[in-house]
């Protein structure tokens, strides 16, 4: 398995949200089994541009939290197809950089420094809190919030998000920055 792989294989993220457990997920695609692997490859390339996803590796999680490729890809970006556990759509692709970045968040690690990534949910993202980066459902104080298609920048200097808003309750119509103030606070940039 090659280090993209180890890493993808400790990634689930509901794009910007990112809030569902490894198991979960897991079991939501095997029980999923009669999609096939081209519904599943179509799904995940819906997350970006045709140019990048048409070259992209597209994986899918499966049971105890084995990645499997369905395709393999030759220009760096890697694609997820939606989770249908979640509550709206999340197929997701990403750079090596933001694969590592939602590694560190996944095992609750520090991102690594000085590399920045980029990520495309161009079919929208799941549901989530903007403050808590571990939150699994609305709560009174988690500022639950809706996103629509977007694209994230991760892992920037922190120099580079105080350059847009960061309130708990967002105008997701515009940029603004997610998880404020944590280590994985990231730009969340609509795009419809």
């Amino acid at each position: 398995m090659t280090e993209h792989h180890k890493i993808a294989s400790g990634v689930l993220i509901a794009a910007s949200s990112f809030v569902l457990a490894l198991d979960s997920h897991a079991a939501d695609h095997k029980m999923k089994a009669g999609a096939s692997d081209k519904k599943l490859i179509a799904s995940a390339m819906s997350a970006a541009p045709a140019a990048v996803a048409k070259n992209a590796t597209v994986v899918v999680m499966e049971a105890g939290g084995k990645m499997r490729t369905l395709r393999k890809g030759t220009n760096g970006f890697t694609c997820m197809p939606d989770n249908p556990a979640t509550p709206g759509p999340d197929p997701m692709c990403m750079d090596k950089n933001a694969m590592e970045w939602v590694g560190a968040w996944v095992e609750h690690k520090n991102p690594p420094a000085g590399k920045v990534g980029f990520m495309y949910m161009l079919a929208g993202g799941t549901d989530a809190s903007n403050t808590d980066p571990y939150a699994e459902k609305p709560a009174p104080n988690n500022h639950w919030i809706k996103t629509g298609p977007h694209v994230m920048v991760v892992g920037a200097d922190a120099n580079f998000y105080d350059s847009y808003p960061k309130s708990a309750d967002p105008d997701t119509k515009q940029p603004y920055v997610m998880w404020a103030g944590t280590p994985y606070q990231h730009l969340m940039a609509p795009v419809k």
